[in-house]
C-alpha cells in the first residue's frame, strides 16, 4: 500500500543518481520528476521507473521548485522534496510512513547524511545537516535566494530522526562544477544584499531560533563582515567543528570550501566592479 504523500525530483542530467534515488521512493503515492530538458537519459530513467515527468525550463533553485509547487496537480496534501543524488533510506521510510499516518506538525526537517570521497561527513559542520523537506504543500514555498534556498513555512515544523542519504554517483568533477556555479550565484546574492535589495518571502532569521535559523542568520548578518573568510572557514571548518576527524575526505572537504569562498570574494569584487562601470557604459 503507498504512502499519501507527493514526491518531488528536480532534475537536470542526472541519468547516473536518478535510478538509486526512484528506486527509494516506490513506496510513495506519487513521483514527479521535474526536468529542465535534460541531454542525457534522464526522462527514459524516471518514465520506466513509473515517474511523472514535467519539463520546465530552468529558472533557478528556488524559483524553479516555486513553480512546481504552484503549478503541479499534487493529488496529496502532503510533498516531499528529494535531489536526484539523495536516497530515502529504509529507517527514513518507515518514519515517513509513521509520521503522515498521524501528523502532529505542518512541516518536518529531515537530517542529510552527506558521503564525500566515499567518506561519511560527520564533523565540519555538516552533520547534522537540517533540510525541510516534509510539508502541506499549500504552506510552503521557497524564499527567492539564488542559492541555499530555504522553505519558508506558514505552519508549525518538526523534526525527523532517520537521515536522508546524499550520494552523488557522478564523481569530484560534477561536485566542483556544480560548486563553481554555487559561487558565482553566492556572489550575485551577498551584492544584492549590499545593495539593500533583500530577498523576497525572506526566512525570518534570529541568532535564538531553530539551528536553520541560526545558520542563516550568521550566513546573512555576519560572515559579510569577517575578514579573512577563506582562512576563517577552514579554520572552523577543520579545527573547530573537527572536520580532521574524517581523514582525508575532510581535509579535502575543508581546503574545497575555504577555497569555494576565495573564489566567492574575487567574483564579488568582479560584480562590484563591472556594476561600476555600468553608468560610464
Amino acid at each position: 500500500m503507498s504512502t499519501r504523500v507527493s514526491v518531488l525530483v528536480p532534475t537536470l542530467d542526472e541519468e547516473l543518481n536518478l535510478p538509486e534515488c526512484l528506486d527509494s521512493l516506490t513506496w510513495a503515492d506519487e513521483v514527479f520528476v521535474l526536468d529542465s530538458y535534460s541531454h542525457d537519459t534522464t526522462v527514459e530513467v524516471a518514465r520506466a521507473r513509473g515517474a511523472t515527468v514535467v519539463q520546465h525550463g530552468w529558472e533557478g533553485y528556488s524559483r524553479q521548485k516555486n513553480w512546481a509547487l504552484s503549478t503541479l496537480p499534487f493529488r496529496n496534501d502532503w510533498v516531499l522534496i528529494v535531489d536526484a543524488d539523495e536516497r530515502v533510506t529504509p529507517e527514513l521510510r518507515c518514519e515517513l510512513q509513521q509520521v503522515l499516518a498521524n501528523p502532529t506538525c505542518d512541516g518536518y526537517y529531515l537530517n542529510r547524511k552527506f558521503i564525500f570521497l566515499g567518506t561519511w561527513i560527520r564533523h565540519a559542520g555538516w552533520y547534522p545537516s537540517w533540510n525541510l523537506r516534509l510539508f502541506r504543500h499549500r504552506l510552503g514555498r521557497y524564499d527567492d535566494r539564488e542559492v541555499h534556498e530555504h522553505v519558508v513555512l506558514n505552519g508549525r515544523a518538526g523534526y525527523l530522526r532517520s537521515d536522508l542519504l546524499h550520494r552523488d554517483r557522478r564523481g569530484l568533477e560534477a561536485y566542483i562544477s556544480r560548486h563553481n556555479r554555487y559561487s558565482t550565484l553566492e556572489a550575485t546574492a551577498r551584492l544584492k544584499a549590499e545593495r539593500d535589495a533583500p530577498d523576497r518571502a525572506k526566512l525570518p532569521v534570529s541568532v535564538l531560533a531553530s539551528p536553520v535559523q541560526r545558520k542563516r542568520f550568521l550566513r546573512e548578518r555576519v560572515w559579510p563582515h569577517v575578514p579573512g573568510k577563506p582562512l576563517v572557514l577552514f579554520v572552523y571548518m577543520y579545527f573547530l567543528r573537527r572536520g580532521f576527524l574524517d581523514g582525508r575526505a575532510g581535509l579535502a572537504l575543508c581546503v574545497f570550501h575555504a577555497f569555494q569562498e576565495f573564489i566567492v570574494g574575487l567574483k564579488l569584487a568582479e560584480l562590484r566592479r563591472l556594476s561600476s562601470m555600468e553608468p560610464s557604459r
